[in-house]
């Protein structure tokens, strides 16, 4: 099979073209997707292979992630710091918690998902803002 060039270079212009991340194309036997991630730090857009979304708070976050317990999301979703709008958040900087309390919830698919605490501790830093959206693994609290 042979691979034409032409056609991957014409589907990688109009990524750029039309502000795209991924374009596929389909004709006959021949499928060809194209695609790429933007990462925007300090209001630079640099494309890069991987899927990270970076930004300063970010880095702030990962950097003190070090001095302390870190709780991260089990799932893909919209953190929220309270069971509901004006109601009590679960945690603040600076409150006692135990293992197996809620810190958060993060609804994804329109279902709402207690995270609890994995540790004993006292909130050292919230990392996320409520009803910001979070990744797997992202983290969303620092014990001390």
């Amino acid at each position: 099979m042979k691979i034409d060039k032409k056609i991957i270079k014409e589907l990688s212009d109009y990524l750029d073209e039309f502000n795209l991340t991924e374009l596929e194309y389909t004709e006959k036997d021949t499928k060809i997707k194209v695609s790429k991630n933007n990462i925007s730090v300090n209001n630079q857009q640099t494309t890069t292979p991987s899927n990270l979304n970076i930004s300063t708070k970010d880095i702030k976050s990962q950097k003190s992630i070090k001095s302390g317990m870190e709780i991260s999301s089990p799932i893909i979703g919209t953190a929220y710091h309270a069971p509901e709008p004006g109601a009590k958040k679960f945690v603040e900087v600076g409150k006692k918690i135990k293992k197996g309390d809620t810190i958060m919830i993060v609804e994804a698919m329109k279902t709402m998902n207690h995270v609890p605490s994995t540790s004993d501790g006292v909130v050292k830093e919230i990392c996320v803002e409520d009803g910001s959206p979070v990744e797997f693994g992202q983290t969303l609290i620092i014990l001390e």
